[in-house]
């Protein structure tokens, strides 16, 4: 059985479009002449097709090499606006070019020298290529930036979806029955022996709730703000960590105002303490670093422990696809297990 064979659609219309117009010309030749020729109207549809094909086609490739088909609606129609002369000029010179050599290979008697025949039809040509090249082009980009349209309303879609899903899970994390509780005991433990920590605590706790419960709309927060938050987080699980948890934090002033995705770093924090100080007796340190490397900012999270298969849950598949979806794929996230019991996160982001 023979493979079935399929046709893109832009293929499809291409060889439509121009077969239709094809047709329609050798139907004006049928009506208008005296002397039709069945073999030069074969011959014509033919040629009319591959040559215009081929000169949309070209057009295509150079369009897709510069990355027209991503830059807005007003800088598109500056190129439109000149390429559809430019195609003009170039249906031109085919169109008299065929007519000329099938005018010498059909008719016996004597002919014009091209520049005369060229000179003498090449007005009215060019203002008809010049208007078929220009629907043409405004089809071809239209589409594209229609479908560039959906595809970019679909992704907004997603990510408002995958934020969610990051919001609710850094919530169901801070509502933990056990995080709740061992914050709220020690809570209750400061009140009588350092009511100071206590109100503290308090606030801290309060703090973090109401980020989480308020602010699930935000995509994209500061560095400093989220710094903050992780500060706060980290603050609050020393309670219950006590001298098991120790953090060091590293960011570069220049950074502050640098917007990143929301609850990027505190993922990557609830998961360094999750499979890493609270498996260990001893706890450790967790290091969280932002600097700006080339062009990119690198964001790392550095704790004790070993990197297990199972070990990237939810929160961090969420904020792979967070990344890829809000930077189109110029953004990077890996995790790895260093040696002497490292687990490190990177976040790479483009800096500009």
């Amino acid at each position: 059985m023979n493979p079935k064979i399929n046709i893109s659609l832009y293929w499809k219309c291409q060889l439509i479009g121009w077969s239709v117009a094809a047709l329609y010309w050798e139907y004006r030749g049928f009506t208008l002449s005296t002397h039709f020729s069945w073999l030069l109207a074969a011959l014509q549809f033919i040629s009319d097709v591959v040559i215009y094909v081929l000169l949309t086609h070209a057009y295509r490739n150079f369009a897709l090499k510069h990355n027209f088909q991503n830059l807005n609606l007003g800088n598109l129609l500056k190129r439109i606006i000149p390429g559809a002369v430019v195609m003009g000029f170039a249906y031109t010179l085919a169109t008299t070019v065929k007519l000329y050599l099938f005018q010498l290979w059909f008719f016996q008697s004597p002919v014009q020298p091209y520049a005369a025949f060229f000179k003498q039809n090449a007005e009215a040509i060019f203002i008809g290529g010049t208007r078929l090249m220009s629907i043409w082009l405004l089809a071809y980009h239209m589409y594209h930036y229609a479908q560039r349209e959906i595809r970019t309303s679909r992704e907004n879609a997603r990510l408002a979806i995958i934020t969610r899903e990051a919001q609710l899970s850094n919530l169901s994390a801070q509502l933990n029955p056990h995080f709740l509780f061992n914050s709220l005991n020690n809570i209750k433990a400061l009140v009588i022996d350092n009511p100071k920590s206590a109100r503290r605590a308090i606030d801290l706790l309060s703090d973090l709730l109401r980020t989480s419960l308020y602010n699930g709309e935000v995509m994209q927060i500061s560095l400093q703000d989220e710094i903050n938050l992780v500060k706060d987080y980290l603050e609050l699980e020393k309670l219950r960590f006590e001298e098991r948890l120790q953090f060091d934090i590293k960011v570069d002033d220049s950074l502050d105002a640098m917007q990143i995705p929301r609850l990027s770093i505190q993922t990557l924090v609830e998961n360094a303490i999750k499979h890493g100080i609270a498996k260990r007796k001893d706890g450790g340190v967790i290091t969280i670093c932002a600097a700006k490397t080339g062009g990119l900012v690198k964001i790392t999270v550095q704790n004790p422990g070993i990197l297990k298969a199972g070990d990237d849950g939810v929160g961090l598949k969420n904020l792979r696809e967070r990344l890829a979806l809000e930077y189109k794929g110029r953004a990077t996230f890996d995790i790895t297990g260093e040696l002497h019991d490292i687990v490190l996160a990177t976040i790479s982001i483009p800096s500009a």
